[in-house]
């Protein structure tokens, strides 16, 4: 009899690593939700690398609005004459969409998540003309939600005639 109990505690404890087992492995291929960017945010200059020029073309205030299918913000940047805004969309699926870059020129951009859905890869290629030369910039960033959701980080790479920079923004959820 006691033999008898000893192999219904094994078939048990089977049982049981195999439910373990299965729920774990169903745990790793649920789907995960992407973030959600959207709400006001503020750039943290303290936080952030603004790279060789200081950030002079950094957004000071992001309002994202976001769904299933993209994103749209609004991009209060200083200029020259003051204070502009830009409004950037964005695609998640991987079409080309087309934002205003600096008064007429125009940014042609793409947008995909990341493989395991937590960041947003952008490339973007952008032209105008600067002293009579046309000029091309072409930039990579990366969007990803840290600090819980309360900071968002967009790591910045472009490259064009003048150089490769490279800017790390850090912007604070407003309250």
């Amino acid at each position: 009899m006691n033999l008898t109990l000893k192999k219904i505690n094994l078939a048990g404890l089977s049982i049981m690593s195999a439910l373990v087992l299965l729920l774990m492995s169903s745990a790793a291929i649920a789907p995960v939700a992407n973030p959600d960017f959207s709400g006001n945010w503020v750039l943290n200059e303290g936080k952030s690398d603004l790279g060789q020029y200081g950030g002079r073309m950094a957004a000071r205030k992001l309002t994202i609005t976001a769904d299933a299918n993209g994103l749209s913000s609004d991009k209060t940047v200083n200029g020259q004459n003051g204070e502009m805004k830009i409004t950037d969309k964005l695609s998640f699926d991987g079409k080309e969409t087309e934002s205003a870059f600096f008064g007429d020129n125009k940014k042609k951009s793409t947008a995909k998540w990341s493989a395991d859905g937590q960041s947003l890869a952008v490339n973007w290629v952008a032209a105008f003309e600067a002293n009579g030369d046309k000029v091309e910039i072409k930039g990579a960033e990366t969007w990803k939600l840290i600090d819980g959701g309360a900071t968002l980080s967009i790591e910045t790479t472009s490259t064009s005639s003048f150089g490769t920079f490279t800017t790390k923004y850090i912007y604070d959820k407003a309250k």
